[in-house]
């Protein structure tokens, strides 16, 4: 993408006088900011929306391809959604509260490539079977007791429960192949996974809003003020390539920046944000293309954590499928750097330190010492210790078949809680201002795959007076909006039955279809 040629110099309209130079500015060019553009355009098409991305190309960071893993969270495999409980029985409510919010996410995509507004959905999304894979007797019980507890639920339906080595091996060969048949294993499948490029999903939605004059985009502008004017905020930043200054109004912001987002809110003044905090952890995936071992391995397979890692950590081997290419990623492999962003600076970190936060900042620290000391046992890890993680999936993995690539940044919820102190939080939270003025996202994982749902509380917090109004629209688009599928076994078969269809995720195989440059055979 070419940089804009149209960059602000001055600030363009009479804040004072009611008239902006934006109804809605958006900062920062990733799914979250794509997704609000797209949802704003449905309901209000007449606004006038501007996105203000500080790289030179959109989705850069946590939205890039191969700073995320690509699944699509609907909880069918992640068990860090299902933690157990002190009984030894499984909690899914959280499980099916993801997976209620993915299925608004993919009923948006599904309505935007009916209307042509997604003009291919393969080429952001693809079939993959989601796996939970366990060993151990206590972890084959524990998921026995998830699978128990999930598998009667409508959302979940058609998953299966093996603890057969065999049925396993045809399921997902690799994990099989040189492990001790002696040892107790388990895993449950669901066919209806998905892998995401929330890149090329990024990318497709601003250029299609442009396409069609409902979206300004500026491209290299890093802001670095938000300032209070009448009836909205003025944003200023500077030009990286140093050709001058962008400077505009808005009546609305959202700041869908990752990790800068706590950082540029901080600067905006609002109380909301006071006491919140940001603890950021970066991490390192494994990848390979070798073909013969892609073709061996269409599913994405996730396992429990490590005792005393975040959840964020959870190992995972992993399907990707990236402009038309499938490979297979391992990890992730938790680091630590003081940057919130990728591309951020080493003192992101100590410049979001506040007198409202030093308290739960330091209270977070001390009561979660075994995250710190797992940290530095994985910053020290050598190569054959990180091997051996994979091994653990993998038993024959070589690792020169294998690279290291560096994840995106996440940045983890600090905040503080009356009663409790300091909490270290996983998960997203919207902070908004009390006036709807302005409004941004913290934290990380299940942020994209929930865009459409954060977006929507952000509408309806920001927008109390208009959001009613847009009902209709957001119905169009969201069927089964306002209604709980899994409270409604056949709502939720023709919704998840629809939007497979519209998106090609109907039993297709993920490999099968991919005829690009490193495509691997389909496994016979």
């Amino acid at each position: 993408m070419n940089r804009t040629a149209t960059k602000k110099a001055t600030q363009r309209g009479d804040a004072a006088a009611g008239q902006f130079d934006y109804d809605v500015l958006l900062v920062g060019g990733g799914i979250m900011s794509a997704t609000m553009a797209t949802l704003l355009n449905q309901v209000e098409p007449a606004w006038k929306v501007g996105i203000v991305e500080r790289l030179d190309d959109l989705a850069q960071e946590s939205s890039g391809p191969w700073n995320n893993a690509g699944t699509g969270h609907a909880a069918l495999c992640e068990l860090n959604y299902t933690p157990q409980r002190p009984d030894g029985s499984v909690d899914v409510t959280k499980a099916i509260s993801i997976n209620e919010q993915f299925q608004l996410t993919r009923q948006v995509w599904a309505f935007l490539v009916e209307n042509g507004q997604l003009p291919d959905p393969s080429s952001f999304v693809h079939p993959a079977p989601h796996l939970s894979f366990v060993w151990g007797a206590e972890n084959v019980t524990y998921l026995r007791n998830r699978y128990d507890g999930l598998r009667e639920n409508p959302l979940f339906a058609g998953m299966e429960f093996t603890e057969d080595p065999e049925v396993l091996a045809d399921w997902a060969p690799l994990l099989m192949a040189g492990r001790d048949r002696t040892e107790p294993v388990a895993a449950t499948r669901s066919l209806g996974g998905t892998d995401v490029d929330f890149g090329s999903l990024t990318r497709q939605l601003i250029a299609g809003l442009r396409d069609r004059g409902a979206l300004e985009l500026e491209v290299g502008v890093e802001v670095r003020r938000l300032t209070r004017v009448d009836g909205g905020w003025r944003v200023r930043g500077k030009n990286l390539d140093g050709s001058g200054h962008f400077d505009a109004t808005a009546r609305f912001v959202f700041v869908g920046a990752g990790g800068q987002a706590l950082t540029l809110l901080q600067r905006s003044g609002i109380p909301e944000i006071r006491g919140f905090g940001g603890f950021p952890v970066s991490g390192e995936f494994w990848r390979t293309t070798n073909p013969e071992l892609v073709a061996r391995h269409q599913a994405k397979v996730y396992g429990k954590a490590a005792v005393g890692a975040p959840p964020m950590s959870v190992p995972h081997l992993d399907t990707r499928v990236v402009d038309g290419r499938p490979s297979l990623m391992f990890g992730p492999y938790a680091g630590f750097s003081p940057r919130f962003l990728k591309n951020g600076s080493l003192f992101d970190l100590l410049r979001s330190v506040r007198l409202h936060n030093l308290v739960p900042m330091l209270q977070v620290g001390v009561r979660n010492l075994s995250l710190v000391v797992y940290l530095v046992q994985q910053l020290l890890a050598s190569k054959k210790t990180q091997l051996a993680e994979l091994q653990a999936f993998y038993p024959d993995a070589d690792a020169k078949d294998w690279e290291k690539i560096t994840a995106g940044q996440r940045v983890q919820v600090i905040k503080r809680v009356p009663g409790k102190g300091g909490v270290l939080q996983f998960g997203t939270e919207v902070i908004a201002a009390s006036d709807g003025s302005i409004a941004g996202l913290l934290g990380a994982s299940p942020g994209a795959s929930t865009a459409v749902p954060i977006m929507l509380d952000v509408m309806a917090r920001c927008f109390p007076d208009r959001f009613e109004d847009w009902r209709p629209a957001l119905e169009k688009m969201i069927p089964s909006y306002g209604t709980e599928l899994s409270a409604d076994p056949a709502l939720a078969a023709e919704v998840l039955g629809r939007t497979a269809r519209v998106l090609g995720l109907d039993d297709t195989p993920v490999l099968g279809s991919l005829t690009g440059p490193g495509a691997a055979p389909a496994a016979s």
